[in-house]
């Protein structure tokens, strides 16, 4: 495998931490108080196959691919930050969300045959419109800390997301204040604080935080697959959710947890399992069992590493022209 030179952005931070793992290098500009631009951070141990590069120098380097993970990178951040030279390499979109304008009918941005558009689970590319753009689904791989595994000895469910409070019903705070009305649960994540929660635990410290919650309770109404239900269910914690998009397919009721359109049915279980650990405990070791099968990082990293070489191989790109 010929080692890679890729140029991307820091978007979102778990998902670039695990797809550090692929053996090629990663390169990351740097542009204080631009989103996307914040380089490697601080918050992930990046090893040393991701480098930094100051933006007003991304053009005198030399890369074998782009890979682009917002609209703000394909519209706009591309004509500002690389050459001509650079906008014509082999380029991949990583496309982290479902349609948001319109559940089935909204066309992708990035509607180009030269680019492979990958989607991060099933149900995304099921309802995205990918247009004339050749895509796939790479499933989502993650990595806990060996040594962390659930105990679930604090009798209240744990809620993993960043600004609840300010996102709107897509997220689903109304859900989780009618869940915590019923059920003892803590809120994890930025500006937890506003919703009256724990507040911000660092990525590196939370699974041995979240670990000791008797279930993970996952209130999103429409949005992929979270990377926060994958590490919980790696860990071996007991889900709860609502059963939709990918979190359908994801738990199996009785087995890993329990899913249903209807938090009114999902109150009384949670309550169950606050009230019978041994139960918990068998739950969770279901949902560990299915993750390490489905969400195995070494499976994850092989994917992209084939999709990079597919990509890679091609024949540079037409020469593009700025959006609107």
């Amino acid at each position: 495998m010929r080692r890679l030179k890729i140029f991307t952005w820091h978007i979102h931070g778990n998902y670039l931490w695990y797809l550090s793992q692929v053996r090629h290098d990663i390169y990351l500009p740097v542009a204080p108080g631009r989103p996307g631009y914040g380089g490697r951070g601080k918050t992930f141990p990046f090893g040393d196959n991701v480098h930094e590069v100051p933006a007003d120098e991304v053009q005198n380097c030399q890369f074998d691919l782009i890979l682009y993970q917002h609209r703000q990178n394909w519209e706009v951040d591309q004509f500002e930050t690389l050459s001509d030279e650079q906008r014509r390499l082999p380029r991949v979109y990583l496309e982290h969300d479902p349609p948001l304008e319109h559940p089935t009918g909204q066309l992708h941005g990035c509607d180009d045959p030269n680019v492979l558009l990958v989607h991060v689970t099933p149900f995304n590319q099921l309802m995205w419109d990918s247009g004339q753009t050749p895509n796939r689904v790479i499933d989502h791989g993650v990595l806990v800390p060996p040594e962390v595994r659930y105990t679930g000895e604090i009798e209240r469910g744990i809620v993993v997301i960043n600004h609840l409070g300010s996102r709107g019903r897509r997220l689903s705070p109304d859900i989780f204040l009618r869940a915590r009305d019923a059920v003892p649960l803590d809120l994890v994540g930025m500006a937890a604080e506003e919703l009256g929660g724990v507040g911000e635990v660092q990525p590196t410290e939370l699974a041995a935080f979240e670990s000791r919650y008797r279930f993970f309770f996952n209130p999103i109404r429409y949005t992929s697959l979270g990377l926060a239900v994958c590490e919980a269910m790696t860990l071996g914690m007991p889900i709860i959710g609502l059963a939709t998009t990918e979190m359908s397919t994801a738990i199996q009721n009785g087995v890993s947890g329990y899913v249903d359109t209807s938090l009114d049915k999902l109150l009384p279980l949670m309550q169950s399992l606050l009230r019978d650990p041994r139960e918990a405990k068998r739950l969770g070791d279901g949902a560990r069992r299915y993750a390490l099968e489905r969400f195995d990082i070494r499976r994850f990293t092989r994917d992209w590493e084939t999709a990079f070489a597919e990509v890679a191989g091609r024949r540079a790109a037409p020469r593009l022209t700025a959006v609107g």
